[in-house]
């Protein structure tokens, strides 16, 4: 088996003696309580950022180190060094080693992740990760997904990174993923392909959706590698959620910033599942219509989805004078209130909005896919079910002919077929 070379973690390596990992881990939990970890990105993140926080937080470096060493990657090494950013204790993630001039591709990284053998969760949060990534790759470039080529990200450090950070995550039993918004710097970066703005436009695309805000700096706060990881494990994004707090800790970024420590911090905490508790705070955005085409109902709900609206939908209503009408519900944040209430203004003509606070409980979920008649069907998963993806299952309905709901079906049952073979012979799902 290929793998770093043998050593001993130098004296730095140790986690601060004061970090306790979270008392609940998978072997220890009950039903009822998961376990959640929220990364505060008031300095933005990084995949180094994000990996050192949960060492510091008190994921054990040699598991974690265990863990690497079943990818085909030769040549690497990872060590954690201590160290201050504006006065905070912080741990820094290290990769050393490994640098080759491979550009691997996303199918080649696919590969080195399944054929790994890697914990069934490890390896679907990794895969999401890179699909994001490479889903991001491909619109800039124009470009389908398996001639993606992976310049800085595709590197023996974002790997580690990466994987180094999903593996971490499981190390510390952590369910569900949330994350404050994101700060961004200015200016710009010098990356693989020269001189790109700050943020880079990788990181805007991965950010889509994700409440955040620049802060007046010239470095790169948050690079793709801690974008990606956001976009494709955090649920949700706003204050720290309800929870029992169990540990936290800091990664540290390289360098020092002038007005704030340049660090990414993670707290590991436990909360009840079922339990009805303060929700993510959220806005429904309203108004009323009656002089409005159907057309132009559907495009104000996409072109709100398109804005970043959580949800968007119309109900019919019977208004005054007995005309019929309709009404345009949007449900936001108040990150994008002022965006969206000016879209609906525009969208509808609509001479008013109102809005009435709200709250939410969105369900912890992630991405997998299944292959059906020679074809990849997306599947949505969360609380053991799965959804797969309408538009891949009319894909396959319109080159099968068979119809679209025995599709859905055939889809679902081959992922819970998948699920069985990995839960039987501890691989993970094709």
């Amino acid at each position: 088996m290929s793998g770093p070379p043998p050593a001993t973690p130098p004296s730095t390596a140790t986690p601060p003696s004061t970090a306790t990992p979270p008392t609940a881990t998978p072997s220890t939990a009950t039903p009822s309580t998961a376990t959640i970890a929220w990364f505060h990105c008031f300095a933005g993140i990084a995949g180094d950022m994000a990996l050192g926080s949960l060492i510091d937080a008190g994921a054990d470096v040699s598991e974690i180190r265990l863990l690497l060493q079943r990818l085909s990657l030769p040549g690497w090494e990872l060590t954690v060094e201590q160290s201050l950013r504006g006065g905070v204790a912080c741990t820094r993630a290290l990769v050393r080693g490994g640098g080759d001039a491979v550009v691997r591709t996303h199918e080649h990284i696919v590969g080195l992740i399944t054929e790994a053998a890697l914990p069934p969760r490890v390896t679907e949060r990794a895969l999401a990760v890179f699909r994001r990534l490479a889903d991001v790759e491909s619109a800039l470039h124009r470009r389908p997904v398996d001639q993606v080529h992976f310049h800085e990200v595709g590197g023996h450090d974002a790997i580690i990174d990466i994987v180094g950070t999903v593996a971490a995550l499981e190390v510390l039993g952590v369910d569900e993923v949330t994350a404050s918004p994101v700060a961004t710097g200015t200016g710009t970066v010098r990356a693989a392909h020269g001189i790109l703005p700050n943020p880079s436009p990788a990181a805007v695309r991965l950010l889509k959706g994700i409440p955040t805000y620049g802060r007046p700096t010239g470095i790169e706060l948050t690079t793709p590698t801690g974008a990606a990881l956001l976009a494709a494990l955090a649920t949700a994004f706003g204050p720290m959620p309800a929870m029992v707090i169990a540990a936290s800790g800091f990664g540290g970024g390289a360098g020092e910033l002038d007005e704030l420590p340049n660090c990414t911090q993670v707290i590991i905490g436990h909360h009840q599942v079922g339990a009805i508790g303060p929700g993510q705070p959220a806005l429904v955005l309203e108004t009323n219509l009656d002089d409005v085409t159907g057309e132009q109902l559907a495009y104000a709900v996409a072109a709100a989805l398109g804005a970043g609206a959580f949800d968007a939908w119309v109900t019919p209503v019977t208004m005054k004078k007995g005309r019929p009408g309709h009404v345009l519900h949007v449900l936001t944040d108040a990150t994008h209130l002022d965006a969206l209430r000016h879209l609906i203004h525009t969208t509808t003509g609509t001479f008013g909005v109102r809005a009435t606070a709200s709250e939410r409980w969105p369900a912890a979920r992630s991405l997998d896919q299944i292959t059906l008649d020679g074809m990849v069907v997306r599947m949505k998963v969360g609380y053991g079910r799965a959804k797969p993806e309408f538009e891949d299952i009319a894909l396959v309905a319109t080159a099968t002919g068979e119809a679209v709901h025995e599709v859905a079906s055939r889809a679902e049952e081959a992922w819970r077929l998948s699920r069985r073979t990995a839960a039987v012979d501890g691989t993970p799902p094709a």
